[in-house]
C-alpha cells in the first residue's frame, strides 16, 4: 500500500520553539503507528523551517491543524505558509472541531473528578480556553463546546473562562465552590503551566486541574481516525 502523507501542525512557542516541535514529532509517530497507509510527520509554525522540512519530498499531503478552533492561524497564517510549498496540499479541519472531541473531553473530566474523589453531579466543570483579541471563532468554538458538554448533564454545570478576553478565567472561577478545570488547549505551554494555575489560585478554586485535553493519551487515536476517515472519503 502506498503511503499517503500527513503533517500535524501546531503553533508552538516562539520564545522556545524546540520543545513543542519535538512534542509534535513524537505525536506524529504515535499517530502514524495507528494509521496504516499514512506517513505522518509533525511540525510547528513557531520553529523556523519546521513546516517546510516536514513537507520535503511530498507530492500530496494532508495538513492536520493541531489547533482548538478555526481562526487566524488556521485561516490565514497556515494557508499562507503552505502556499509557498510546492505540491498538492489539503488542509483538514482542526483538532478542536473533531466530532469525537466532546466525548473525549467529558470522559477526561469524569475520570479526573472521580480520581479526585469528587461527585460529578455535585461538581462544576470549568473549561479554561485561550480566547483571542483577533478572531471571534476562538471564543465561539469554546462556547459551543461548553454548550455541548453541559447538554450531557453529567456535571452540576459547565462554565468557561478565557486567558485573553472576558470572561477572564480568574473571574469565571470565583465562587464556584467545588470545581474541576479542563484546559481547552492542544499543547502544554505557558498558559497551561502558569496562567491557568495562577488564575485558579487567585479565584480560590477548590478542586482539580487536569492536563490540557491535547495531552490526553487517546488523542493519537482520535487523529488517526480522522486521517483514516479522510482516506475513505477520498476513495469514495
Amino acid at each position: 500500500m502506498l503511503c499517503q502523507q500527513a503533517v500535524l501542525v501546531a503553533h508552538g512557542m516562539p520564545s522556545d520553539p524546540v520543545p513543542q516541535d519535538e512534542v509534535m514529532q513524537r505525536l506524529a509517530a504515535e499517530v502514524g503507528a495507528l494509521a496504516p497507509g499514512w506517513d505522518v510527520r509533525g511540525a510547528t509554525l513557531a520553529r523556523p523551517g519546521s513546516l517546510e522540512r516536514a513537507l520535503e519530498g511530498t507530492v500530496t499531503a494532508a495538513i492536520y491543524p493541531f489547533f482548538m478552533a478555526e481562526g487566524f492561524f488556521t485561516g490565514q497564517m497556515l494557508p499562507t505558509r503552505l502556499a509557498a510549498v510546492p505540491g498538492v496540499i489539503h488542509q483538514l479541519t482542526p483538532f478542536g472541531t473533531d466530532r469525537d472531541l466532546p466525548n473525549l473531553m467529558i470522559q477526561s473530566a469524569l475520570d479526573g473528578a472521580r480520581a479526585a474523589g469528587l461527585v460529578p453531579q455535585h461538581t462544576t466543570l470549568l473549561l479554561a480556553a485561550h480566547g483571542s483579541k483577533v478572531s471571534r471563532t476562538s471564543k465561539e468554538s469554546a462556547l459551543a463546546m461548553v454548550r455541548t458538554l453541559d447538554s450531557m448533564g453529567l456535571f452540576a454545570r459547565v462554565t468557561l473562562g478565557f486567558i485573553e478576553e472576558p470572561p477572564f478565567l480568574a473571574d469565571a472561577a470565583r465562587d464556584l465552590g467545588v470545581a474541576i478545570c479542563l484546559p481547552f488547549f492542544a499543547l502544554r505551554a505557558g498558559h497551561v503551566e502558569d496562567d491557568i494555575p495562577q488564575a485558579l489560585a487567585t479565584a480560590g478554586v477548590h478542586g482539580q486541574l487536569l492536563p490540557a485535553i491535547g495531552e490526553h493519551p487517546t488523542v493519537p487515536r482520535l487523529i488517526a481516525n480522522a486521517l483514516l476517515s479522510t482516506r475513505k472519503r477520498a476513495a469514495a
